[in-house]
Parts: C-alpha cells; structure tokens; sequence
C-alpha cells in the first residue's frame, strides 16, 4: 500500500498533466519508487495519491493554475555508486561503494576476490591463518586473473606469531600487494607500520605518495586513533636504522594517516568486540572529523561501515551514518564462491539471528581474546570454552584429571594427549620453533599449544567439509547471517546453492537505494506499506538491469 498520510500544507508544488493523466495503479506507484535511477513525483489526486507521468512539474509555492494537481511528494534518481563516498571509489578504482571482508583460511578465497573484483567491487582475501606458500599461490591466482583490476589481501596481527606477520608483509612487498585489510589488530606493529611506508615518495609537485595503502578493520576507539595518525616515531627510527626507509622517507610519512580508509567494525563473525553499528560508526566518523581537522590530510580520511551488513535495510542504514563503504563477512561465507564446504554453507543457509556464540579464539587464545560463531549444527563454542576454562584452572596437562583427560582425548583430539603433542610440535617446528623451545621450559605454554591446535584444526574441518568431525565445526558467523536469511526467505537466493556473492552485493546495494528513496518520501508524509519498501532480491541480469538502466 502507497497512500497520502496527510497532504503537504502548501504542497510541494504543483504539477501539470498536458494531457497524461496520472496513475493511481499501485503496481505503478510501487514499479516507479523501485526505480531509482529515475526521479518519481507523486501527487495528491483529489485524494488518492497517484503518479506523475510525463507533463510538467513546478516547485515552490508559485505554479498553481486551473488543471494544475498538488504535488504530495518527491525523490530524485538515485545512482548506487554514489550511496558512499565516490572518492573512495575513484581512489580504489572500483564502481560501487562496496567490499567483501578478507574471512581468514581462505574462506575469502581467490574465485570470490576475482568474481567481487570483476563486478567493480573490491574483494580482500582471507590470508590469515594460511601458509606463506598458500598466501603466494592465492598471489599467483588473482593477480594472473585480474590484470590490473583492484583487489586486496588480508593482514592480520599476529601478537603470538610477529615473525609471521613480519613474513607476510616481506611477501606482500616482494610481490607488489599495494591494498591490505589490516584486521584484528590491538596497537600498532613494526611490520604494519613497514608495509605502509615502503616505497614513499614526493611527486613532482611535492605531494607525498604512498604506494601501498591500508585499510584498516577496527572496533576500538584507541586503535582508530593510532591508524588515523601519522606513523609512530619509534618505528619509523628503528625503519631508518635498518634500512628500510630513508631519514627524508621518515619525514614525509608526518603528512599521512597510518590508513586512509577505517572500516567501524560492529557485531560481526570471528574476531568481533560485539560493538553496536548504531553506535560505534558515528563515534568513529567524529574521531575521523576531529583527526582530520588536527593533522590536516592532504586526501580526507574516511570511515566504512562493516558488522551485521548483510541487507539493504543494514546497508542503507550505515550509508545515512556517513559510512564512504560497506564491507560484508558472514554471508560471503555463505555464498558457493568461498572457500568454505557445501556441508558448512547449509548450515549457515539454516541460521537465525540466536545461533550464534562467542568462542575462544586459535591466535589469541592465552589472552582470552574470542571469536564469534555459528553454535546450530556444532558443539565447537561449547567445546573450545571447555578447553579455555581448562587453561585457566591448570598450569600443565599433568594436573588434568583422569576424566578430562579421557574426554579430551576421546571427544576432542582422538588421540592421546602425548601424541597431539607430537603432531603440534611437528607443526610449530615448520612455521614457529621458537614455540617449541617455549613450551619445553613452560608446560603451561604447552598445554596452550596443544589447546589451539583443536581450534586451528576446527576451522580446517568445516572448510574441508570433514563429515566425521561435523561437530567440531568453527564456522566464523554473526548474527547478520539470520538477518540475510530472513530477507532471502522465498526467494531464488533461499538455496543455498544460488548464493552468488556479485548477486547477492548488488541486491544489497540496490536494496538500500530504494530503502533511502523511500524515507525519502516517508518524511514528506507518504506512507508506504513494508512489501513496498523493500524490493525482493533479483537476478543477476535483472539486478544489473535496475541500477544501470
């Protein structure tokens, strides 16, 4: 239902038919408000709301004649490459304000960064968690796909493993990745800050360029601030001592931001403070104001919205909060280009919005840090509390209780403890040995070690799709999953086997123009009933049919 709550006293202004009648069909009203690249006038028909076809409209007081109809509303075309920030568009080389999150093992795998890429979006791949060796065949892949188009890779902090971290950005500057989301990061490290100053240069008219660009995922006031700032001093002295940078590279790095771009991270799958988007992405969009004021940037910072993005009601919602982007994690997992399992994505085709739970997290296990997750279909987050509650009552695997113990070793590891040892150990003296030497002399370190190799294979598991260890699943998830699925309920994207994740980010896009559009007329009285209010989701060609047209 599209109706008139009360005409605008003086209307709008006034319009005139020259001959075209306006149209009172609803299926009308509802066609011409979904299509938003098109402006729409409504008019108040002698009391029946109706649309404006053809003939000429005028506003402002002034216009009204004999033949003329009041106009009751009106909504000017929308372009959904303009929804956020079309600088960073531009500055992205991207069409669309919209990203795909890096989900760590490879969930944001290389067909879903290449299909998101192709489409004018920007996708992140999942490299965290992955072996440097993985990490360079995934750089083979999107880069011998993509040419030139725009794309990025994962940066992640790694407080346990900072060689690893410090190796991946050894890598990403060795193969020329100049875009990475740096995600889960407490402060601010010497291999992140490296990355960001490489290469560093004044152009011939004196601007200072950096070739490598960050954007920053984060959810902490105190962390945003530290990348909305100049690099730290004491870093960039120890760059110039080693020689990374030079002392002229070190003085030019005063005049940009640690990142351009910060994505406001809310209540969101895996690594997640659990902070409301309603909240948390205004605080961040002042911070950017005042920190942009104080170090006067030459190019403005800017802020993303990213957590619980999964319709366009969500995506419409963080665009009229100054969001420049949005960024989607949950249900890119969801869609059968990820590196997920069948198995995995039709469980969370299967989620709601209470089936989720908060786990202990495989990287920052011994600092209590947790990971959202899905909880139907699998006792990981039970599990993994079990193992965190254990941790923190004993200071070594000796102290267990004949009990735990056998329940470890039979539901857990299915394998004695000694020998999960061995098989941890085997895996630490190819990626981290200095783990071993630690856990030798600290056999509280080593239970730790043993406790995250569960976690770390949990997440293997349900990405491999292991029928024999169904419930032991960690599937990264949030509650944005149950929003999604709620919206697609009916529709061609209810299968799980449809979901497409090109589809599925347009549908988004396009659904939150037509979510602005209507309070657009909303706040001019018209009331529109909600099967109006939101179009259902299209196919592909369809979808591109309505934002292009």
């Amino acid at each position: 239902m599209i109706s008139c709550v009360k005409p605008a006293t003086p209307p709008l202004g006034w319009w005139s038919p020259h001959g075209t009648p306006p149209s009172s069909n609803p299926a009308r009203l509802r066609e011409a408000i979904w299509n938003i690249r098109q402006s729409v006038t409504l008019v108040d028909d002698d009391g029946i709301l109706s649309l404006a076809e053809g003939g000429l409209g005028t506003f402002g007081s002034q216009g009204s004649s004999e033949g003329t109809i009041p106009i009751a509303g009106h909504a000017a075309s929308i372009r959904i490459e303009h929804l956020g920030d079309p600088q960073f568009c531009e500055d992205h080389g991207i069409q669309f304000p919209y990203a795909t999150g890096a989900m760590a093992n490879g969930i944001a795998s290389e067909e879903l960064v290449i299909a998101i890429a192709k489409a004018g979006m920007l996708g992140f791949f999942g490299a965290a968690g992955l072996s440097l060796e993985r990490v360079e065949a995934a750089i083979d892949r999107i880069q011998g796909a993509l040419g030139d188009k725009p794309y990025g890779f994962n940066l992640i902090h790694s407080p346990n493993e900072p060689q690893l971290e410090d190796a991946i950005v050894d890598l990403y500057l060795k193969r020329d990745i100049q875009l990475v989301e740096a995600s889960a990061y407490l402060a601010l490290t010497l291999p992140v800050v490296r990355y960001r100053v490489s290469g560093i240069f004044r152009d011939e008219e004196g601007n200072v360029i950096t070739p490598n660009k960050i954007i920053a995922k984060v959810s902490r006031i105190e962390v945003a601030t530290q990348f909305f700032s100049p690099p730290p001093e004491k870093f960039l002295e120890q760059l110039v001592n080693t020689g990374h940078i030079t002392a002229a590279q070190a003085e030019m790095t005063r005049e940009i931001p640690m990142a351009q771009d910060l994505t406001a991270e809310a209540d969101s799958g895996g690594h997640t403070d659990n902070r409301p988007a309603i909240a948390l992405l205004p605080t961040l969009v002042s911070l950017r104001d005042r920190l942009q004021a104080q170090h006067k940037y030459l190019n403005p910072i800017r802020v993303g919205a990213a957590g619980g993005i999964a319709t366009p009601a969500a995506a419409a919602a963080a665009f009229a909060m100054d969001a420049a982007y949005i960024v989607t994690g949950s249900v890119n997992q969801a869609c059968i280009e990820s590196g997920s399992s069948e198995p995995v994505r039709k469980l969370l085709a299967q989620a709601e919005q209470a089936d989720i739970a908060m786990a202990p997290a495989a990287d920052m296990f011994e600092m209590g840090v947790k990971v959202q997750v899905l909880k139907r279909g699998t006792m990981f987050a039970m599990r993994a509390s079990k193992l965190y509650a254990l941790y923190r009552q004993y200071d070594s695997l000796d102290q267990l209780s004949l009990p735990e113990r056998e329940a470890l070793e039979k539901q857990y590891f299915r394998a004695s403890l000694e020998e999960t040892w061995e098989s941890t150990k085997a895996y630490f003296q190819r990626t981290d040995p200095t783990q071993i030497d630690r856990a030798e002399q600290d056999p509280k370190h080593k239970m730790a070690l043993v406790f995250r190799s569960y976690l770390g294979q949990s997440s293997r598991w349900a990405n491999e799709g292991d029928p024999t260890r169904t419930l032991d699943y960690q599937v990264w998830c949030g509650p944005a999953m149950g929003a999604f699925n709620e919206w697609v309920k009916g529709s061609f994207l209810e299968p799980p086997e449809n979901r497409e994740v090109v589809t599925i980010g347009l549908n988004i896009l396009y659904g939150a123009g037509v979510a602005l559009r209507v309070n657009i007329l909303k706040s001019q009285g018209i009331r529109i009933s909600s099967d109006s209010s939101c179009p259902p989701p299209c196919e592909l060609a369809r979808v591109k049919e309505k934002i292009c047209q």
